[in-house]
């Protein structure tokens, strides 16, 4: 057989020239920059918490370490493989306490953090890529972007089939809720206050991240008239308010707040309005603020609007642990979950 000298060429040309196309392909991140895709993805590096619980609900097996190691309680509700998993600290936000030299003893592929888009973290993005040659994504951590989140990480680490099944899952859920309070006059919309800290006076002013989920589901935030971010109050200005129900994360403040007399004309306290969310392995309307928001929404819907959603928690709640948290849970964790025990 006659060997064609010209197609040889071409074709060990095609060869050399591939992988160098394939190592150049880039994703488009949350921030609007060219991400390069590495070729192989094993260990991703997570920038700080909201990151690393979108590492972990989508690809668990990529998770080189916690920013912060979950502990007792929070173990119980996750993957007993990542449960050991180091912690490695934060690159970014307060507290942060790794650094570059810690970085790449860990021989990450990827880098991601998930949160506020800014120029602090632009910068720092950059910065780091450019020292260590380490791809570093960034995601939106608004809470209407987990969708858009999720199919970036899902490219980034070459599983986009898995990152549009959880956008999928994601805009579905919020399609639905939105859709029922879509019809509910604003009078009618309860007035909320969203406690934090054992005093219950840090709140998450308009359009905070932390409370971005009451917001969503269109309740009338009683600190939005002041600026944004999280803010420390005093009781005076709560009992000005007056909210119809309160929200909290925090069980000490749940556990006093009845019995405390300054709280006592509080309406909320006054009606027995005064929830306590669910918390593990992640807070469902807060802390830290990432995916773990999103099956907090049925949670605050039946707080909010208890006609407008008639569905059976229980079920909600064991079908997004198996989906987001790869653990399938008893009746008996499912229940002291809903109680706020867990």
């Amino acid at each position: 057989m006659k060997i064609d000298r010209r197609q040889v060429l071409a074709g060990l040309s095609a060869a050399l020239v591939a992988p160098r196309a394939a190592r150049a392909a880039t994703v488009t991140d949350s921030a609007g920059r060219a991400v390069p895709v590495p070729g192989k993805v094993t260990r991703v590096f997570p920038a700080g918490p909201p990151a690393a619980i979108f590492l972990y609900t989508l690809a668990p097996d990529l998770l080189l370490g916690w920013p912060r190691v979950p502990n007792g309680p929070e173990l119980e509700f996750l993957l007993p493989d990542v449960r050991r998993q180091p912690e490695v600290g934060r690159l970014t936000g307060r507290g942060n306490t790794a650094n570059l030299e810690v970085v790449l003893t860990l021989k990450p592929e990827l880098i991601i953090d998930a949160g506020t888009i800014s120029d602090t973290y632009v910068s720092l993005a950059n910065r780091v890529q450019e020292q260590t040659g380490i791809s570093y994504a960034l995601l939106d951590g608004r809470f209407d972007k987990i969708p858009e989140s999720y199919r970036t990480l899902g490219q980034l680490i070459g599983r986009p089939g898995d990152g549009e099944a959880f956008a999928a899952y994601a805009e579905e859920t919020m399609r639905t809720v939105q859709g029922r309070v879509a019809s509910v006059p604003e009078a009618r919309r309860p007035r909320v206050y969203y406690a934090r800290g054992p005093r219950g006076l840090e709140t998450g002013l308009a359009g905070s991240i932390n409370v971005e989920t009451v917001e969503f589901l269109g309740a009338r935030n009683v600190a939005a008239a002041q600026g944004g971010g999280l803010a420390n109050v005093s009781i005076e200005q709560v009992l000005v308010w007056d909210p119809e129900i309160i929200i909290t994360l925090d069980q000490g403040f749940a556990a006093s707040v009845r019995r405390d007399p300054a709280w006592a004309s509080v309406e909320a306290v006054r009606a027995g309005r005064v929830y306590l969310s669910p918390r593990l392995p992640f807070g469902w309307v807060d802390f830290p603020p990432s995916v773990n928001r999103l099956v907090g929404l049925w949670w605050l819907g039946k707080v909010l609007y208890p006609a407008l959603f008639p569905e059976d928690l229980r079920e909600k709640t064991r079908d997004f642990y198996a989906r987001f948290y790869h653990v399938t849970l008893s009746d008996e964790q499912i229940g002291r979950l809903l109680a706020g025990q867990g």
